[in-house]
């Protein structure tokens, strides 16, 4: 079956409008480098755009109707946006739902020590990485530094031109015999995978200080750690922490820089955290820009889907049921039953990446059922393993439906599988909302690199994504 690509297809217009979305994507990317960034960045822009708090109407007991934008926020890491529609929501919800954590490695609590006058941060990789393309590269520290009295001190080095980047060492070539011959899950090790923060050891004259001008006293080799020492000392003096605060600590490595265009044609973007941001970023815009809708509109963007959609913000908590119970509430319709109804009715788009096929690996593709890069939106029917282990398996009539919306709206899409059947596979938040009984497929964007530092994404594939899921929204259910 042969698949247009989306650049043939897109006339002047189409091309202005794309390249025009592309820039505002790469803006968020490189304002968004952890849950919590985006999360900061979509509160925002909903508030822009007339959506208030779920929260706070539901403090203020105030009755929500046809044509409210209403958000809700977990623990800063997730958020559900709802646009009320003219059915009853017991008709069931359009929900697009992508995630917003990437794969990257976080510090640990009791992180920083001193080895042969090197000052490390001891780190644990999340979501799956090899985590040999870690070492190397310049590195950028992102997160948050809760102190006892609550004060949240937010630290992002590394992305300013004037900021200084932090990595993790690799042996030279010229030693490495050894190494070369271990298995690539083996030739760097978890534990290995700590980040270099310094180097200079404190000087002392008369007082202890950090980054002093001057000749280092002889005193100074009396003291224990000096690097170590050093470093908290500016840590001290920069953001008024001290080695305690690392405890209520939640900081994240990450690649340093800009997201890019990439090849001489500009058609495509490199950056860090395309999966899932570049399902979450178009899933937002196009509920943002949407009319009022006849089925009520939802976009979900949740965390912990890297490592199993766990915890309180991850999609397997009750966040987004209690949300759903709060609004229907709020609109005069909730009691147990008709939430269910509610969500078992729901149509859903489970907004994640696919793997776009690559000609350098090719062996691990079959290439009738992969996804391409500028083919459109990619459509999983299934996910998981080997044989679907672990999948949602989207059924015929659902698709069927979808094709029609599409089609109608000249999307262009395009069905893939993660790879040939024995070689691996993955998994998405899809499975978790089907235990609803609503419908529900994974539908996203082809990445190249996926899981790297650096992935590769079409802009055509982008702004088709966005096309796609407005026309969701719109007609899904209708």
């Amino acid at each position: 079956m042969e698949r247009k690509n989306v650049w043939e297809l897109y006339d002047a217009k189409l091309q202005k409008a794309c390249t025009a979305f592309a820039e505002g994507y790469k803006s968020f990317l490189d304002q968004c480098k952890t849950e919590r960034e985006c999360i900061d960045y979509f509160v925002n822009e909903a508030q822009k755009a007339g959506y208030t708090e779920l929260d706070e109407a539901v403090r203020e007991g105030r009755a929500l109707k046809a044509g409210d934008r209403v958000y809700s926020v977990c623990m800063n890491k997730s958020m559900v946006l709802f646009n009320i529609g003219k059915q009853p929501l017991e008709q069931g919800m359009n929900i697009l739902g992508a995630h917003i954590d990437s794969p990257r490695l976080d510090v640990k609590q009791n992180p920083l020590y001193e080895d042969s006058e090197i000052a490390y941060l001891d780190t644990h990789y999340y979501g799956g990485i090899k985590k040999y393309l870690y070492v190397a590269i310049p590195l950028a520290l992102h997160g948050v530094i809760v102190k006892k009295d609550g004060e949240t001190v937010i630290l992002n080095v590394g992305e300013d031109e004037d900021d200084p980047v932090f990595f993790v060492s690799d042996l030279l070539i010229h030693l490495s015999q050894e190494y070369m011959g271990k298995t690539a899950s083996k030739v760097v090790e978890g534990e290995a995978l700590d980040l270099i923060i310094g180097s200079k050891p404190v000087i002392i004259d008369g007082r202890t200080r950090a980054g002093k001008a001057g000749t280092v006293d002889p005193e100074a080799k009396k003291v224990s750690d000096p690097v170590k020492k050093a470093i908290l000392h500016i840590l001290n003096d920069t953001y008024g922490i001290t080695e305690e605060d690392f405890e209520s600590a939640e900081l994240e490595v990450v690649p340093a820089g800009r997201a890019r265009d990439a090849g001489f044609d500009r058609s495509m973007i490199l950056a860090y955290g395309h999966d899932d941001r570049v399902c979450a970023y178009p899933s937002f815009a196009a509920q943002l820009n949407a009319p009022v809708p006849e089925r009520t509109s939802c976009t979900l963007l949740v965390d912990k889907e890297e490592i199993g959609s766990v915890g309180a913000t991850g999609m397997q908590s009750r966040f987004f049921e209690n949300a759903v119970a709060e609004l229907m509430n709020l609109t005069g319709s909730y009691s147990e039953l008709s939430l269910r109804r509610c969500l078992a009715a729901s149509c859903m788009l489970s907004s994640d990446v696919s793997a776009a096929f690559d000609p350098q690996y090719a062996a691990a593709f079959e290439k009738k059922n992969a996804a391409f890069l500028g083919h459109g939106l990619v459509f999983n029917k299934f996910t998981g393993s080997r044989g679907k282990s672990g999948s949602n398996d989207a059924n015929a009539e659902y698709i069927a439906h979808l094709r029609g919306i599409f089609e109608k709206s000249n999307i262009q899409t395009q069905t893939a599988e993660l790879g040939k059947v024995d070689v691996g596979g993955g998994g998405t938040i899809a499975y978790i909302l089907a235990l609803y009984g609503m419908n529900v497929i994974d539908s996203g964007i082809a990445v190249l690199n996926m899981h790297a530092p650096w992935e590769a994404v079409s802009k055509a594939d982008l702004y088709e994504a966005y096309r796609g899921y407005a026309a969701f929204l719109e007609n899904a259910g209708v």
